[in-house]
C-alpha cells in the first residue's frame, strides 16, 4: 500500500460514494407505480426527455474503455488504430437521425423492448429473431467486461490491484461491481440516467481542463505533433515496421475508411444502443439527439489527442506487474501531471464513466434475454412482473460473468473480443434496419446472409495474429479486403457478402415462393409519436390482424 495515491484515492472514493447514493434512490426519480415490468425497470417508463436521453446515450455511447482506449491506441499505434473513432461516431448521427424514429415509433405501437421484437413481429419468423438476439447478447459481453478494465486501468494507477492477496489485488474491483450490481438490480434504467449527469459534468471538467493545460506543460503543440510523428516512424523491434501511423498512408485509406464506416453502422445495432433511445419520451427526443451528440465527439477529438501528448510528456505506462500497459497511459499521465486532488477527479471521472455504460450494457443484455429467449422459447406465458424478475436476475449474472471475464483472461483477449464483437453486431443492420424500410427481403434469406456473414467473419478475424502482442488468432479487425486487395475492416466484407446472399436468396425464394411470414405492423407505426392514440404503455406485444403488404 506504499505506493497509493491516498489523496486521488480519497477523492475518487467519495465522488465513487455519491454517484452509488445517486443510483439507489433513483429509484424513487419520478416514482413509477411499479418497477415490474420492462418498461419501467429496462426502459425508464419510455419517458426520458431531450437532456435525460442525451446525458444517458452519451454516457452509455462514449465510454470510459473509450476514454481509455482511444488515447492508448493513439499513443500505442497512432491515427489508424486510434483516431477513426472522431469521424465514425460524426458519421454515426446521420444515419441514427434517418432510421431510429422509425424504430422508436413502431416499437412504442407495439410494445417492442428489442431489435429482436421488431424483427419478430416484423418477418414473423423466431428463428431470425433468435439470430439477432443472441448476436446482440455475445456481442454485449466483452463491451461490459471492458468498462470493467477502464476502472482496473484506474485502481492500478492510483496505487490499488498488486500483490499476492485478494484484499490488494482484486477486492476493490469486487467492491465497484457490488455496488453496481446492487442499484442496477433496484433502479434498472433510472440509475444510469441519474449517473450520467454527474458522469458526463465530470468527463467535459477534465477534457477541457487537460487539453488547455497538459501541451503547455510539454512545449506546445508542435512539440506534441512532432514528438508523435518520431515515435510513429520509429521502427518496432518485432518485425521492424514503422511503430504506427501518424497520418494514414495512402495503402492506409481503406483501413480508416472502413473502420469508420463499418463501426458507425455496427454501434446503434448494439442493444444498450437501442435501450437508451427507446427509453425517449418522443420521437423528435431521439432525433433531436441526434443533432446534438456530435457534442461528444469533439471531446473525443480532443481526448485521443492527449495520447500524443503522452508521448511528448514521456509517460511511461507500467503497470504494478512491472510490464508496459498502454491502457494506463491516460490515467497515468493524469497522475503525473495534475495535483493529486485534481487526479482524483479524473479518476472519478473515468470509474464512474465506466458505472453507465456497464448498467446500461447489463440491462439490455437481460432485456434481450428475458424477452427473446426465455419469454418466446422457455415461457411464452410469463407475465411482466415475471419477465422484470427474470431481467434483474439475468442483470446479475451478465455483470457476474463481465467480472470474471476481466478477473480470468489477459486483458488483450479482452479488447480482441469486443472487436469480434463489433463484427458480429454488424450481421444484424440488414434485418433491423432494411426492416423497417420494406419486407422485400426474405426472412429465411436474411437468417442465411446473416449466418453466411458471420461465419465468414469469425473465420477471417481467427486467421488475424498480431506479432507485437504476440497473439495467433484474433490479433485485430483488418484483413486483406477481396477484390480491393487492400487491408480493410473484416466487418464490413462479411456485411457485404451478408446482403449479397440476402438478395440472392430472397430472388430464390421468391421464385419457388416460399412462404413469406406474417407481419403484425402496418404502415401507420413507423410514424406514430407521443400523443397519438396508437401510442400508449403497454405490457404485451400488441399482435395486429392484417398484415403490411
Amino acid at each position: 500500500m506504499s505506493g497509493v495515491n491516498g489523496v486521488a484515492l480519497a477523492v475518487l472514493v467519495v465522488l465513487f460514494l455519491l454517484v452509488t447514493v445517486m443510483g439507489f434512490l433513483a429509484t424513487r426519480w419520478r416514482r413509477p407505480t411499479s418497477m415490474e415490468s420492462l418498461d419501467e425497470w429496462g426502459l425508464g417508463g419510455r419517458s426520458f426527455g431531450t437532456w435525460v436521453t442525451w446525458f444517458l446515450l452519451g454516457g452509455d455511447l462514449y465510454t470510459a474503455y473509450t476514454f481509455v482506449a482511444v488515447p492508448a491506441a493513439m499513443f500505442a499505434a497512432g491515427s489508424v488504430s486510434g483516431f477513426f473513432a472522431v469521424p465514425y461516431t460524426i458519421v454515426l448521427y446521420p444515419i441514427i437521425f434517418i432510421f431510429m424514429g422509425r424504430l422508436w415509433s413502431v416499437s412504442h405501437r407495439h410494445g417492442y423492448v428489442t431489435t429482436a421484437d421488431f424483427v419478430r413481429g416484423r418477418f414473423g419468423s423466431r428463428s431470425l429473431s433468435l439470430a439477432v438476439a443472441v448476436t446482440g447478447f455475445i456481442a454485449t459481453m466483452p463491451y461490459i467486461a471492458l468498462q470493467l478494465v477502464g476502472i482496473q486501468a484506474v485502481l492500478e494507477v492510483v496505487g490499488l490491484g498488486g500483490g499476492d492477496n485478494i484484499i490488494a489485488k482484486d477486492l476493490p474491483l469486487f467492491i465497484a461491481f457490488a455496488l453496481l450490481a446492487a442499484y442496477t438490480y433496484s433502479s434498472g434504467l433510472r440509475a444510469p440516467a441519474v449517473i450520467a449527469f454527474v458522469k458526463d459534468t465530470l468527463i467535459y471538467l477534465v477534457i477541457i481542463v487537460a487539453i488547455v493545460y497538459l501541451p503547455s506543460k510539454v512545449g506546445g503543440w508542435d512539440t506534441v505533433f512532432s514528438a508523435a510523428e518520431q515515435k510513429m516512424a520509429t521502427p518496432n523491434p518485432v518485425d521492424g515496421k514503422p511503430t504506427g501511423a501518424f497520418i494514414p498512408g495512402e495503402m492506409q485509406h481503406w483501413a480508416y475508411a472502413s473502420l469508420g464506416l463499418g463501426s458507425a453502422l455496427a454501434l446503434f445495432m448494439y442493444p444498450h444502443s437501442i435501450t437508451a433511445s427507446l427509453s425517449a419520451a418522443t420521437r423528435n427526443t431521439v432525433r433531436r439527439n441526434a443533432a446534438i451528440l456530435p457534442a461528444y465527439s469533439f471531446i473525443l477529438g480532443l481526448l485521443a489527442l492527449l495520447g500524443w501528448v503522452a508521448i511528448a510528456a514521456g509517460t511511461k505506462p507500467i503497470g504494478l506487474d512491472g510490464k508496459p500497459n498502454p491502457q494506463l497511459v491516460i490515467p497515468q499521465l493524469f497522475e503525473d501531471s495534475f495535483p493529486s486532488w485534481f487526479a482524483g477527479v479524473a479518476f472519478a471521472a473515468i470509474a464512474i464513466g465506466a458505472l453507465v455504460p456497464a448498467a446500461i450494457m447489463s440491462i439490455a443484455a437481460a432485456n434481450t434475454f428475458t424477452r427473446n429467449i426465455y419469454k418466446e422459447w422457455l415461457k411464452p406465458d410469463a407475465t411482466p412482473a415475471q419477465e422484470a424478475k427474470v431481467s434483474k436476475l439475468v442483470s446479475l449474472v451478465v455483470k457476474a460473468f463481465a467480472l470474471v471475464f476481466v478477473l480470468a483472461l489477459d486483458k488483450q483477449n479482452a479488447i480482441n473480443f469486443q472487436l469480434l464483437g463489433g463484427i458480429w453486431i454488424l450481421q444484424t443492420f440488414p434485418a433491423v434496419v432494411l426492416g423497417l424500410y420494406t419486407r422485400w427481403l426474405h426472412r429465411w434469406a436474411l437468417l442465411a446472409g446473416w449466418a453466411v456473414g458471420m461465419v465468414y467473419g469469425t473465420w477471417q478475424a481467427w486467421n488475424v495474429a498480431n506479432p507485437r502482442a504476440g497473439i495467433n488468432h484474433f490479433g485485430g479487425s483488418l484483413a486483406e479486403t477481396p477484390i480491393f486487395g487492400q487491408l480493410g475492416y473484416i466487418a464490413m466484407t462479411a456485411f457485404v457478402i451478408n446482403l449479397v446472399v440476402a438478395v440472392l436468396g430472397t430472388l430464390l425464394l421468391q421464385a419457388t415462393k416460399a412462404p413469406a411470414g406474417e407481419d403484425e405492423t402496418i404502415r401507420g407505426d413507423y410514424f406514430a409519436d407521443a400523443g397519438d392514440p396508437r401510442v400508449q404503455k403497454v405490457l404485451e406485444p400488441i399482435h395486429q390482424e392484417t398484415p403490411n403488404p
